[in-house]
């Protein structure tokens, strides 16, 4: 069984930074890939950030240029660092995981106000 776990939420100011990480166990990590999402109050979970098995990355448009997803296969992490972070930005962060099905992790809360 995969299990993902997120740390490194916290509340934050407008233009300020915050690095999520997601520990994955059960599994070869390397095959997999990695995701963070986002839902914000009364909103829909959305693709924030991709990166594959081959390193290959990819973003929302909102958050491009801001946000980064990085990966170490050899400690089975995923990184994300979110710097000039906005109000809209304040959400639950999820990992998710996935090969030919996926995993979530529980989620860290992402608060952005001054």
């Amino acid at each position: 069984q995969v299990q993902l776990v997120e740390s490194g939420g916290g509340l934050v100011q407008p233009g300020g930074s915050l690095r999520l990480s997601c520990a994955a166990s059960g599994t070869v990590f390397s095959i997999f890939t990695m995701d963070w999402f986002r839902q914000a109050p009364g909103k829909e979970r959305e693709l924030v950030a991709t990166i594959t098995s081959g390193g290959r990355t990819i973003y929302a448009d909102s958050v491009k240029g801001r946000f980064t997803i990085s990966r170490d296969n050899a400690k089975s992490t995923v990184t994300l660092d979110m710097n000039s972070l906005k109000p809209d930005d304040t959400a639950v962060y999820y990992c998710h995981a996935r090969v030919s099905v996926g995993y979530w992790g529980q989620g860290t809360q992402v608060t952005v106000s001054a």
